[in-house]
């Protein structure tokens, strides 16, 4: 079966070569680091001291590993950390977050010569793997080397859960690759047990986003944005985050109802899509749409502070805008993508609007709904999609203690259901077998666990 899935990944790269030239003169999102991606690491391991390699694949990912990078590096200071991505935007954040105390690098194509190349530079004395990226060679490279592989933060949708079971019997072997599988949640765990990994081999001490969440923005990022675009909380600002297409012009839409509707307030509106090599994209839809707006990454003009619209066409400052916002529409969710990170403006006591797709995030979502802690849409078509959002979006601009009272909700729950981190750095201490975090934490199975995804 290995050989098979070589063959077919090999014959796959090889198919691809055509699109990775034209990338290469486009966007070189797929390019970039390529030389690291085939194996060529540069001089990142002087093996004078262990290394933990801590994998996350892009930006959500990167973002959830703060407080664990954090940790490891005050837990286990003689072990040097390494951190790699997949995507050029999760190697972005990465090099800002990481970069001066962890050295950064791309994650290779899992190809046995490739891992195997990998592994004799690094000779990592552990793999921490962010979420779920089950890659067949490098994990039983791994175990022939005695490297323990630990998933962090695992998560296994539903719709990744259906394709696993078309491949049953592989993916059971691979996962007996697996020193130990740490899951967000009793659903989570449950799929990956049934995919055939031992129930003793896994742990469920929560969601460790709820601690990402709380992660301290930069108060000078954000007053930057306040100053130069006028946020000041004289007008209600609505922040549509991570979005995908059509959901700009979804938004876009909305806002124009809003307006149209001629409330008490006044509104302005911020976009950030989720994708860089889309910002040229929705640039276009709001220079046919009618409004002012702004560029992020163009030079400030005293148009700024009154423009109807903002793109933050910039990578990382998204969670400084939160602070700013008095609504937040968090994308995904319209569009059918599972959603994304509904906790990073919940955990400021922001109150968050979601469509109806958040497979992704379906028991943190479930959990908020139950606490009346967010707001989500029903599923619509898409041409009813911008009535809904402008329906939801002026009632709660409109009433500021409903709004206030549901982001207050939304924190308490971030609240509750923190320390995962600390939990999984307990773990991590174990597969290290070392002794450096005695008497720091409580044994495991003392600690109370979350359910939350």
């Amino acid at each position: 079966m290995y050989l098979l899935y070589s063959l077919l990944l090999t014959v796959g790269f090889l198919a691809l070569l055509p699109w990775f030239a034209i990338d290469a003169l486009r966007t070189r999102k797929y390019i970039t680091g390529l030389h690291q991606r085939l194996g060529k690491l540069p001089a990142i391991a002087t093996h004078d001291r262990p290394l933990i390699w801590l994998h996350c694949v892009s930006v959500g990912e990167t973002e959830a590993a703060r407080p664990l990078v954090r940790a490891l590096l005050a837990r286990f200071p003689s072990y040097r950390l390494v951190v790699s991505t997949t995507t050029v935007t999760g190697q972005q954040i990465a090099r800002d977050a990481f970069g001066r105390d962890a050295a950064v690098f791309y994650f290779p194509i899992d190809l046995a010569w490739i891992v195997r190349r990998v592994l004799r530079t690094l000779r990592p004395a552990a793999l921490l793997i962010m979420e779920t990226e089950l890659w067949p060679h490098l994990l039983r490279e791994c175990r022939a080397r005695a490297i323990p592989v630990a998933l962090i933060n695992g998560r296994i949708s539903i719709t990744s859960f259906g394709r696993y079971q078309m491949i049953r019997p592989f993916i059971r072997g691979v996962l007996d690759n697996l020193s130990i599988a740490l899951m967000q949640s009793e659903q989570d765990a449950a799929r990956i047990r049934e995919l055939g990994i031992p129930n003793e081999r896994v742990l469920m001490p929560g969601n460790m986003k709820f601690d990402s969440a709380e992660s301290a923005t930069d108060d000078d990022a954000t007053a930057d944005l306040r100053e130069r675009f006028g946020f000041d909380g004289s007008n209600r600002l609505i922040v549509a985050a991570s979005t995908h297409a059509p959901e700009e012009l979804v938004v876009i839409e909305a806002f124009k109802q809003i307006r149209n509707s001629q409330p008490a307030y006044q509104a302005r509106l911020l976009i950030a899509p989720r994708h860089p090599e889309r910002f040229g994209e929705v640039a276009s839809l709001l220079e046919n749409s009618g409004l002012t707006w702004s560029r992020r990454s163009n030079a400030a003009r005293v148009e700024d502070r009154s423009c109807d619209v903002v793109l933050l066409d910039t990578i990382g400052e998204l969670r400084h805008v939160y602070p700013l916002a008095d609504v937040a529409f968090v994308g995904g969710s319209i569009a059918p993508h599972g959603g994304h990170n509904v906790l990073e403006p919940g955990a400021r006591g922001i109150c968050v609007v979601t469509g109806a797709h958040t497979h992704n995030f379906a028991a943190v979502t479930k959990m908020m709904l139950d606490e009346n802690a967010i707001v989500q849409l029903p599923k619509v078509p898409a041409s009813a999609a911008a009535a809904e959002l402008a329906g939801a979006l002026n009632t709660l601009l409109s009433n500021d203690a409903q709004r206030r009272d549901i982001g207050q909700r939304a924190l308490m729950v971030c609240n509750r259901n923190r320390g995962a981190t600390e939990r999984t750095l307990h773990v991590i201490a174990n597969l290290l077998n070392t002794p450096e975090t005695a008497g720091a934490s409580l044994p495991f199975a003392a600690l109370p666990v979350s359910a939350a995804k």
